[in-house]
């Protein structure tokens, strides 16, 4: 049977991983500069903001011939001189998070002037109310991003857009490569399993998604040569269940999602 093509990106600017990574057959690597407000953003939540530069966007460009691509701060007015850093070092693709507005997008669309790529994050309300038209735009991917959108929906956890339908209504429109969530081992995955992540993804007809801050916990120890060919297998797995299993993997999944939510209650903020 056909293999399905889906793109693990990984998110790191170090060198021994991302060699080891590309080693065991990642798509992408991707470096992340977003950093303006985030910190206050995300305040008291689980959540990660790095320090990173554009050295480091041309230090991952030197070591890695695939696809590179940036997640660029929100629109600001600083976002011009964002894109052209990040294009003239070296990036094949921007990833613009908080996107509220139709225009924001399409203003980036017309900063890069096709010289790379522009993905979107859908994580704020505004984004998953303008989603018809946002779907419209020739952007490359759209992603939603779990954590900022439990975060202004103060949600109980921030998988909760898969049970109350937000996810699927986000999904509909898209016909672009769309993602959601992150990888980590097939065996892994905390409190959500990663088993039960990849099947909604199937089931969603996700294309792509992060290898992240759960991959890069539970990858200590083991050999990404091994380990990611692993992911991969269970990926196509998942895409050729039956729909009994579709449906089962759906249930255990939401109960999952439940039991989380009983357990941790109402995020802060």
């Amino acid at each position: 049977m056909k293999a399905v093509p889906f793109e693990m990106i990984l998110f790191s600017v170090d060198p021994e991983m991302i060699r080891a990574c590309v080693a065991g057959g990642i798509d992408a690597v991707i470096v992340d500069l977003e950093r303006v407000d985030k910190r206050a953003r995300q305040a008291g939540f689980d959540t990660e903001v790095n320090n990173l530069t554009l050295d480091d966007v041309r230090r991952v460009r030197t070591l890695h011939r695939g696809r590179l691509i940036c997640r660029i701060n929100p629109c600001g007015p600083g976002t011009r001189s964002e894109v052209e850093d990040a294009i003239a070092a070296g990036t094949d693709e921007l990833l613009l998070p908080m996107v509220r507005t139709v225009e924001e997008a399409e203003g980036v669309l017309g900063m890069a002037r096709g010289r790379c790529g522009v993905g979107i994050l859908v994580e704020t309300v505004a984004a998953v109310e303008r989603v018809e038209q946002l779907a419209r735009l020739p952007i490359t991917r759209a992603y939603v991003g779990l954590n900022d959108l439990a975060i202004e929906r103060k949600t109980p956890n921030l998988f909760t857009p898969l049970v109350d339908g937000m996810v699927e209504k986000i999904r509909r429109p898209w016909s672009v490569p769309f993602g959601l969530a992150g990888l980590t081992l097939p065996d892994r995955g905390e409190p959500i399993p990663c088993r039960l992540l990849i099947g909604e993804m199937a089931r969603l007809r996700c294309w792509f998604s992060f290898l992240r801050r759960s991959f890069h916990r539970d990858i200590k120890g083991r050999d990404p040569v091994v380990e990611i060919p692993r992911i991969r297998e269970a990926i196509q797995r998942a895409f050729r269940r039956d729909a009994e299993a579709v449906e089962r993997d759906r249930r255990d999944l939401e109960n999952a999602i439940h039991s989380w939510s009983a357990d941790v209650g109402q995020p802060e903020g």
